[in-house]
């Protein structure tokens, strides 16, 4: 028998909230007033109909234990995923059993869960049939072919681009204008290495963006043309190093290698937007294996990633990495039983420590903006008109990024720790510490900060 679904917190449902005008009126509807009908089953789904400016109620259901995550249906007109009746759903059932009380769905509802199943079995079968026989290798390798030459053309004339930059004189890319970048990025683009074209937009980015920034126009075009000549001169690199080049290009990756299974503690999840593209990380914990890895899952422009992992759950699955220096990203395999809470934290380090395992992994990687480190025994401490963490027990401490010091984050840090060391999850790099989670020193649930 599946085991019976877990209900979250409202923090972890709200956390699946694509943006916070649906936060906000997801919150709304976490009351028993607009729904009827609702209901749970021991497989976790839940269900209900939702009072809406129509005659005819929304129907709602959301199944917590699909394989890929929580899976959404309602029959309101949004786009947004999950909308603002399954938020507000979620939000009810996990108030308490009396609220969605268990028992059979309705037909329609049954309807969606049984296809929704069907397709996990599906899935979970892997591919059969006549047509799921062996890629035409030839032919792949051709396609590689063509790539490849399309991408040393372009990372050659990039490599021209920068040239022209350096002759100029740094002082002048502040008159050229923002135009001439994104020129270059388009043709990256056309290139098929969007690794290159989203550096170059960075690059772009740069001049005049504040104090100093000729040093780090500086900096990051040297990092620029170092993946340029990585990936010209890739045949004579060590084959780790080489797969992360391919990869910070943008070639696609596949997993490889044996699964790894454990029971993996969900540490962080964030979106990070882009005109085309959301971008979700989620960053998880094995507790046998001790290993940290990062999930990554995409939707298109202005709609949430499918793929949904509230923050403080555990779940029993196998991941296997793909090919890189680090070896952090995996991807999610087989789902052996629903996610459930768990009293476990990962284990912590010193601000010293964490600089360090940035400087090591700088060997192997060294376009790798930040690493992701537990800090134990911090305090959140103003540091002038920014903030930093400081170790309780030391005399070091490490500055917070700008992005971090802007975010509401900051504030349920500081209100979490009330000048009290506590347990911090986030990501450290160049740039500084961004916290993404963070626990009390006393036994309590993560609480999520981005």
């Amino acid at each position: 028998m599946t085991q019976q679904g877990v209900r979250w917190t409202a923090d972890q449902v709200l956390a699946l909230a694509p943006d916070s005008t649906s936060r906000k009126a997801g919150s709304k509807l976490g009351t028993a007033d607009p729904w009827s009908g609702t209901g749970s089953s021991r497989e976790g789904a839940v269900w209900g109909l939702c009072e809406g400016s129509g005659g005819t109620p929304y129907r709602t259901v959301v199944d917590t234990a699909d394989g890929t995550g929580p899976a959404y249906r309602c029959s309101c007109p949004s786009r947004e995923f999950p909308c603002k009746h399954a938020l507000g759903l979620l939000l009810l059932w996990s108030g308490g059993e009396g609220a969605t009380p268990a028992g059979q769905a309705p037909d329609w509802a049954e309807q969606w869960i049984a296809g929704r199943r069907r397709t996990q079995e599906k899935r979970e079968a892997g591919p059969t049939g006549a047509g799921s026989g062996p890629a035409d290798p030839e032919g792949a390798r051709r396609r590689a072919e063509r790539r490849a030459e399309r991408i040393t053309a372009g990372a050659t004339e990039l490599e021209e681009r920068l040239a022209d930059l350096l002759r100029s004189g740094l002082a002048a890319a502040e008159q050229s204008g923002y135009a001439l970048w994104e020129e270059t990025a388009a043709r990256m683009v056309d290139a098929q290495a969007p690794g290159l074209s989203s550096r170059v937009r960075e690059l772009g980015a740069v001049p005049g963006s504040g104090p100093d920034w000729p040093v780090r126009l500086l900096e990051e075009s040297a990092l620029l043309h170092l993946l340029d000549q990585g990936w010209l001169h890739r045949e004579r690199l060590p084959e780790a190093l080489a797969a992360t080049v391919r990869a910070r290009v943008g070639l696609p990756t596949s997993p490889t290698g044996p699964p790894v299974r454990d029971h993996w503690l969900v540490l962080a999840q964030y979106d990070t937007p882009d005109p085309k593209l959301t971008t979700r990380r989620i960053w998880l914990y094995g507790t046998a294996s001790g290993r940290t890895a990062l999930l990554l899952s995409y939707g298109a422009a202005g709609r949430a990633p499918e793929l949904t992992l509230p923050v403080g759950l555990a779940l029993e699955a196998e991941v296997s990495a793909h090919p890189d220096a680090g070896r952090q990203r995996v991807s999610l395999g087989e789902q052996f039983a629903p996610p459930v809470l768990t009293g476990t934290r990962p284990p912590g380090m010193t601000t010293t420590e964490a600089t360090a395992r940035y400087g090591e992994t700088l060997r192997h990687d060294p376009w790798q903006d930040s690493v992701p480190v537990t800090l134990d025994n911090v305090i959140p401490t103003p540091d002038g008109a920014s903030w930093q963490l400081a170790d309780a027990e030391g005399d070091t401490a490490l500055p917070l990024t700008p992005a971090a010091v802007s975010r509401p984050g900051l504030w349920r840090l500081v209100a979490l720790s009330g000048g009290a060391p506590v347990k911090v999850f986030g990501e450290c790099g160049h740039r500084g510490f961004t916290p993404l989670t963070a626990w009390p020193t006393a036994p309590g649930e993560a609480v999520r900060l981005c």
